[in-house]
C-alpha cells in the first residue's frame, strides 16, 4: 500500500516539543492549508487545519527554527490515532507524521522578525529530511540532452490562462 501526504501551509500553533523516554525528540503542532475557488463568479477559500508530528532529529530542528506562522513545506504519511479520553469516550483523529520538510519562508521575511527567526536569516529555504531506513536507490548521472531532447519551440507550448488567485502560495 502507498501512504504520502504533501503539503503547504503556515503552522497555526507554536512548536511542542517533548522526548520520549528513550530520548528521542517528538514535536508536535498544526498546520493550516488552503484552496481558493470560484463559484459562480464569487472567489471563496476553503481551509484546512492538520495535526503534524515531528520524530527525532527533525523534531528538534523545527523547534529550532519554526514557529506559529512559519510557511512550510511537509511530506510524510497519514496516521490515524486512537484513544480514550477522560470521560471514557473512545476518541480518534488522523494527523500527518512528517518525513521531510522544507522552510518555505523567504529572507525579507525572516529579517522582518529579527527576534523569530534569528537562525535562518541567512539560510532561507531550509529543507531537512528524516533518515529513511530504507534501501537508498543509487543517484543517476546526468546526461545533456541531445538535440532532439532539448526544449521545444514557442509554438509547440500551449498557453494557460491561470488566475493569480488560484495560486495556493
Amino acid at each position: 500500500m502507498y501512504n504520502k501526504v504533501i503539503l503547504v501551509g503556515n503552522l497555526t500553533r507554536d512548536i511542542e516539543l517533548r522526548y520520549s523516554q528513550g530520548g528521542m525528540g517528538i514535536a508536535n503542532t498544526g498546520l493550516a492549508t488552503s484552496r481558493k475557488f470560484t463559484v459562480n463568479g464569487e472567489k471563496r477559500e476553503e481551509v484546512c487545519f492538520v495535526d503534524i508530528t515531528f520524530f527525532a532529529r527533525s523534531a528538534e530542528i523545527a523547534n529550532q527554527y519554526l514557529r506559529k506562522g512559519s510557511k512550510i513545506l511537509v511530506e510524510g504519511r497519514l496516521n490515524f490515532d486512537q484513544w480514550v479520553d477522560q470521560n471514557g469516550q473512545k476518541r480518534s483523529k488522523h494527523s500527518v507524521v512528517v518525513e521531510t520538510m522544507q522552510m518555505l519562508d523567504s529572507k525579507n521575511s525572516a529579517s522582518a522578525q529579527t527576534d523569530e527567526y534569528p537562525a535562518q536569516q541567512n539560510q532561507p529555504n531550509q529543507s531537512y529530511q528524516q533518515p529513511s531506513y530504507q534501501q537508498q536507490q543509487q543517484p543517476q548521472s546526468y546526461q545533456k540532452p541531445s538535440a532532439q531532447q532539448q526544449m521545444p519551440s514557442n509554438s509547440s507550448i500551449p498557453e494557460i490562462d491561470i488566475d493569480e488567485d488560484e495560486i495556493p502560495f
